[in-house]
């Protein structure tokens, strides 16, 4: 089941799979976590929550229209390779058609590229590095 959940319960989940379980709590939070316009969703199997990300309104370079940035998405490992993920940005993408968002723009680490290309999106940017997380691409899906 899908839901829209507060940040706490994402932040273990951050932690564990993005930061590899070596950071605090507190350390797993985002600038963007107090945004206006931010919201989290959860992908729960029974009372366990599998997958979440999040989403916070942000423009991207030259694009028009209202983008939104998709951050911290981590599914949990047992849970990974079953659609999980692609069901809960599934749900972000209707929904925020809803809102009247035009596109989605994200940092997506190198390894996780055909995951969001068999989405729709689209690489927009040459490889960069992020500190210790590895080489990334900017990704865009316009989703009206």
């Amino acid at each position: 089941m899908i839901k829209f959940i507060p940040l706490e319960p994402a932040l273990p989940i951050r932690n564990v799979v993005l930061r590899e379980g070596k950071l605090s709590l507190d350390e797993c939070h985002f600038p963007s976590d107090t945004m206006e316009g931010v919201f989290h969703l959860g992908y729960y199997v029974g009372d366990e929550l599998a997958c979440i990300a999040s989403f916070h309104p942000q423009p991207y370079g030259e694009f028009t229209g209202t983008g939104y940035q998709l951050r911290g998405m981590a599914t949990i490992e047992k849970y990974r390779g079953q659609g999980i993920g692609n069901q809960l940005l599934n749900f972000a993408i209707v929904y925020l058609r809803g809102q009247k968002a035009n596109y989605i723009w994200c940092n997506a680490r190198k390894k996780a590229l055909q995951f969001y290309k068999n989405l729709g999106f689209e690489v927009i940017s040459d490889e960069f590095e992020v500190p210790v997380n590895g080489p990334h691409y900017v990704l865009y899906v316009k989703i009206q």
